[in-house]
């Protein structure tokens, strides 16, 4: 995972360097997640590409159709409480799993945008999971 992680942490630097803005290959739909370690606890952070729902934010566990879900994935079930950061401003949201025919029609909205997850979908047999963050407080 060290090819991964000096990735991210790139990402993030750029991230962080020009506001959230155009964060290259990403442009201006990247977050920064933070979350808790579903076995370590430590703080993680993860650059993710989102679309919106309302004043919901919509991320997608994709891990560009691997055939196992992101570890952010496994530390929001463990626990939903996470951070964003999304341009300059870092807030608190609560995440959710959606399921079901909302979970597809979010997903194909989220792939309409971002042409790139059709192609995940198609890579993989799991059903990729689709989440909201809420803003909390």
């Amino acid at each position: 995972m060290p090819e991964v992680n000096n990735w991210n942490a790139q990402i993030i630097a750029a991230f962080r360097a020009n506001g959230g803005k155009n964060v290259p290959p990403f442009g201006d739909n990247l977050l920064l997640l933070t979350t808790s370690g579903a076995k370590s606890g430590q703080e993680r952070i993860n650059p993710v590409v989102y679309s919106r729902d309302q004043d919901r934010y919509v991320i997608v566990a994709s891990k560009a159709g691997a055939p196992s879900n992101p570890d952010w994935y496994y530390n929001l079930l463990k626990n939903p409480a996470a951070t964003v950061e999304v341009g300059t401003e870092k807030f608190p949201v609560r995440a959710s799993e959606v399921k079901g025919e909302r979970r597809d029609q979010l997903y194909a909205a989220h792939a309409a945008r971002f042409p790139g997850f059709v192609e995940y979908q198609s890579k993989t047999t799991r059903v990729i999971p689709v989440l909201e963050l809420e803003r909390v407080g």
